[in-house]
């Protein structure tokens, strides 16, 4: 029901439920940054609401995300009321998983089944390089809490970014082939607080290379979605899965079926959105359904073709993923 005028369905919605991290990727945020005032964060209700709404329009597909979402207080709440709205499939989650540990099995048991958990690098030195704070073995606790609560797959999502995390790959790849996860390896963007450099952008051709040289064979997945982010392949050898999030070299702005709810009621239609609606007013106060849908679908009916991240056209959003919801 939600069509733009490039023919893309949209069934996926990706919200936003705070702008606070425990970490600061260098990617992804500033070193020092003034997190929002709580009262401007959607409320559960809120969030529920507008859920309501979207899944009347033919949404079906959800994924919680932050900043870094477990920092939201009581978090599984939230997954139990939007679990339960009619229409929607799925939900799934996004998290840093420095709090998995604590809050894994609460979260299985609210009805999340699907994690994905960031993880750039196994080297306690570069994983501070990166994300400016120590953490590696909280995170591999927290994906060791995700097993033992029984989530399945748990993907493991890293960020490849040339001269400083190109030699994870492999290390990461034979990680997760030993811990039953699925890997999934992402080209640098410019969607963080430095300037982004073209050069940094470690490749998807070249990560498949690395991985089928010092790893094992790839082939295509046979259950490849087309309008998931990833290009999914398996293992020849039957050692579980990989994906590469391409969105520099190959970008999959044509077949993109997503949305984005930011933590403070902005509705985006691209990642990389140079503008978006605000539709907390209609959450907060007198509600209008009739005309929040509308926004929603007007919003739909707005999308660009594609982000052009490879022309001189592109021009970088003023928010930083943080803010915007990963």
């Amino acid at each position: 029901m939600l069509i733009d005028t490039f023919g893309r369905s949209h069934n996926n919605l990706r919200i936003s439920v705070t702008d606070r991290c425990n970490l600061r990727c260098t990617y992804c945020m500033p070193e020092e940054v003034v997190f929002m005032d709580r009262a401007e964060l959607l409320t559960f209700e809120e969030i529920t609401h507008f859920t309501c709404v979207a899944a009347s329009l033919g949404i079906d597909k959800l994924r919680l995300t932050g900043g870094e979402p477990l920092l939201r207080r009581d978090l599984p709440r939230l997954v139990r009321m939007v679990a339960a709205v009619p229409g929607i499939k799925d939900v799934g989650l996004t998290t840093n998983g420095l709090l998995l540990p604590q809050q894994a099995q609460a979260l299985f048991d609210a009805g999340l089944r699907r994690i994905n958990i960031s993880l750039d690098t196994l080297d306690p030195e570069r994983f501070r390089a990166i994300s400016r704070r120590d953490g590696l073995e909280q995170v591999l606790a927290g994906i060791a809490a995700a097993k033992k609560a029984g989530f399945s797959p748990i993907k493991i999502n890293a960020v490849s970014i040339r001269g400083l995390t190109e030699q994870d790959v492999v290390p990461l790849a034979r990680f997760a082939r030993e811990q039953g996860l699925e890997m999934r390896f992402i080209e640098y963007m410019p969607i963080g607080a430095q300037a982004w450099e073209r050069r940094k952008v470690y490749f998807a051709h070249e990560i498949l290379e690395q991985l089928e040289r010092d790893v094992a064979p790839l082939v295509p997945a046979e259950d490849y979605d087309p309008h998931a982010p990833a290009m999914d392949f398996q293992y020849s050898d039957g050692g579980g899965r990989v994906g590469i999030i391409a969105s520099v070299s190959r970008p999959f702005c044509m077949s993109c079926n997503r949305l984005r709810l930011t933590s403070d009621g902005k509705l985006r239609n691209c990642l990389f959105a140079l503008g978006e609606v605000d539709i907390k007013p209609l959450l907060r106060g007198t509600r209008d359904d009739a005309r929040l849908a509308e926004m929603i679908r007007q919003n739909v009916r707005d999308k660009w073709e594609g982000h052009e991240i490879n022309t001189a056209r592109f021009i970088k959003p003023q928010r930083t993923m943080h803010a915007i919801g990963g």
